[in-house]
């Protein structure tokens, strides 16, 4: 079977016939979040509700994403309620499948609140009082029942919290204390528990999510927003994937504000690196998908092939070091297929040690396996 031929049954494989039938992602459902104008704290800058508003307007474009506009709910600053929040959650709920996928996109304050050393994070609306903030803000535990009412099994939540520019502390007639603005890592893994459940956040627990005063969207939006319109490395086949977005955004945030901010990802229990949205690039008629050269091919190929051959990851056999790589430059705080996912990537940028190449991996692999004929394709 030729390339051509090969994407157009994946991408038949992957999206439903209503998707096919209205030439857009008729699978995709999202709810999108921003609150600068908070009742009782400072404001925070214009960029928030871009960030929102663009999110939207990039998820329903035609020759973007493709998601049809009825499914994606926008709630910006006086409608980002907590009762209407929870509302558009449990109306996505409802209204999608296990087959579909789901985006929520949050911008505005995070906080942590309770133990320093183990904080429960929250979600603040734009009525959030910092007197009652268990009452009146989207506490972990709550938000986490929601999405497990989900029958979606591809779940992403998408936090750009805490803006440096304006970093909103609490009027003090309202509260002695203020609570501690963002949103924990701990936090971040426990909303990300359960099967197809990523969560992606703009920054560490410890940094700023940062946005310039000149600038229409925050540094993590922008680079989202990009990747969503088509910068994003792909395999060519008309989809945009969950770890091809986070790839580029980290990727481009750090390049940007070196040491500054580093995106987070988090994810429990992920086997498959699943559709986001349709991979358009702006093209506003339905294009053929593009043919790519061999070599995204191969790197499609090597996420499939080699989570299965080594489930542990890079280590399982050693088969990174074998390769001449060093296992210390990889990120192995998890283990199988999301671990196989960041090597790769490193693998592709020239990361993950001097001495690895793709074509030492396929060959080291096939030490182990000299029959595997997909593998031995790859050469």
């Amino acid at each position: 079977m030729n390339r051509p031929e090969w994407e157009a049954q994946h991408v038949d494989d992957v999206l439903p016939k209503a998707a096919k039938a209205t030439g857009g992602f008729a699978s995709g459902h999202a709810v999108v979040i921003g609150v600068a104008n908070y009742r009782n704290a400072r404001p925070l800058p214009d960029s928030v509700l871009n960030d929102a508003r663009d999110v939207a307007a990039v998820l329903k474009a035609k020759e973007y994403c493709g998601y049809d506009e009825r499914n994606v709910h926008l709630l910006l600053d006086g409608d980002a309620t907590l009762e209407r929040i929870r509302a558009a959650l449990a109306s996505v709920a409802r209204a999608s499948g296990p087959d579909d996928t789901v985006a929520i996109f949050f911008s505005g304050h995070g906080a942590r609140l309770g133990d320093p050393v183990d904080p429960e994070s929250a979600l603040l609306p734009v009525e959030c009082d910092p007197r009652t903030l268990d009452t009146t803000s989207l506490s972990e535990p709550e938000l986490s029942a929601a999405l497990q009412r989900f029958d979606a099994q591809r779940l992403l939540v998408l936090i750009d919290a805490c803006h440096s520019a304006g970093a909103g502390s609490f009027k003090a007639a309202h509260a002695a204390e203020p609570p501690a603005l963002g949103y924990s890592e701990k936090s971040l893994g426990r909303l990300a528990q359960g099967t197809g459940r990523v969560l992606i956040a703009s920054s560490r627990a410890s940094e700023k999510s940062l946005v310039f005063s000149s600038a229409r969207n925050s540094v993590f939006t922008s680079h989202l927003l990009d990747a969503l319109r088509g910068q994003a490395w792909t395999r060519g086949d008309g989809l945009i994937r969950v770890f091809e977005i986070f790839n580029h955004v980290s990727e481009m945030v750090k390049r940007q504000v070196p040491g500054r901010q580093h995106p987070v990802f988090k994810s429990n229990d992920l086997e498959d690196n699943f559709p986001v949205v349709l991979d358009r690039g702006g093209v506003k008629s339905t294009p053929s998908p593009p043919v790519s050269a061999a070599d995204p091919d191969i790197w499609s190929q090597l996420e499939d092939i080699m989570p299965d051959l080594y489930p542990a990851g890079p280590t399982d056999q050693e088969i990174w070091a074998r390769a001449g790589g060093d296992p210390s430059r990889l990120h192995l705080n998890e283990i199988g297929r999301t671990t196989w996912f960041r090597a790769l990537r490193a693998l592709r940028l020239g990361g993950g040690g001097s001495g690895i190449r793709r074509q030492s991996l396929i060959r080291t692999a096939l030490e182990d396996y000299p029959h595997h004929p997909a593998l031995a394709s790859l050469l």
